[in-house]
């Protein structure tokens, strides 16, 4: 099971973090892999890592907020291949601020970072899916997108969140008659460049003793089960889920 020998996936986000974890995730299943993003020389190291599993991997400088870049990119992923199978929007950032003290700046950027640009993305590679009949599509959201939280204000990014789980759901009802099914993992929290200053810290990881009954982060590649299932053959009728991967955070 879960043999993807033949399939191309693409990945967003792919120079750091769990965009990197999930990348040689796939390649060790067998995918062909296209990776991108904004920082070229961090891409082509973790192309040549990609290349030793085995596989073929093409790394492509991409500002997902871009639509022209995202297009391009594109572009030049069908070129290579002529087709995409799976895609993964895992590419984000976000300012942090509650909602009495967030600027418009920074609420902006958040929610073009998170969500706008999963939308650009997945229009620009649709298309392709769409006349193979064939696609897996695969949004990065977070548990964030499901609840509140008491740690840290960041209302913005809860509302990105919170847009990319119902732009799943938008997507999978509206894609199902190509053959193309629309999933979200939500993780909880893994410590990447973006959060592990955060974490380290002894009130959050005080914090996270108390609300995730595993009693830990998330650690190097546990993402990994997710992303593969849901890109697979295996997975053709599941379309429109949010899979947690939290440790029980959100049950309870």
């Amino acid at each position: 099971m879960f043999d993807l020998k033949g399939r191309v996936a693409v990945i967003s986000g792919a120079s750091s973090g769990l965009g990197v974890q999930m990348a040689k995730g796939f390649a060790g299943q067998g995918a062909d892999l296209v990776i991108m993003a904004r920082r070229l020389e961090k891409l082509e190291k973790v192309a040549e890592e990609i290349r030793t599993l085995g596989v073929k991997c093409l790394a492509i400088q991409c500002d997902v907020t871009i639509t022209d870049s995202v297009n391009q990119a594109a572009e030049a992923a069908i070129k290579e291949y002529g087709k995409v199978d799976i895609l993964v929007n895992c590419a984000g950032a976000a300012a942090n601020a509650g909602v009495l003290k967030m600027t418009d700046e920074e609420w902006d950027f958040t929610i073009d970072t998170d969500l706008t640009s999963v939308f650009k993305v997945t229009r620009a590679f649709g298309k392709y899916m769409v006349e193979k009949n064939y696609g897996r599509i695969i949004n990065i959201a977070s548990m964030y997108g499901l609840v509140g939280n008491t740690a840290i204000d960041t209302v913005a990014y809860h509302a990105s969140k919170g847009g990319v789980v119902n732009f799943t759901r938008a997507v999978a009802a509206e894609l199902a008659k190509y053959n193309i099914t629309c999933n979200a993992i939500c993780p909880g929290y893994f410590a990447t460049e973006l959060t592990i200053d955060t974490l380290k810290t002894e009130f959050f990881t005080n914090f996270m003793k108390a609300t995730v009954p595993l009693g830990r982060y998330g650690i190097e590649g546990e993402l990994n089960a997710a992303a593969i299932f849901l890109g697979s053959d295996e997975a053709s009728y599941v379309t429109g889920l949010m899979l947690t991967v939290d440790g029980g955070y959100t049950a309870v």
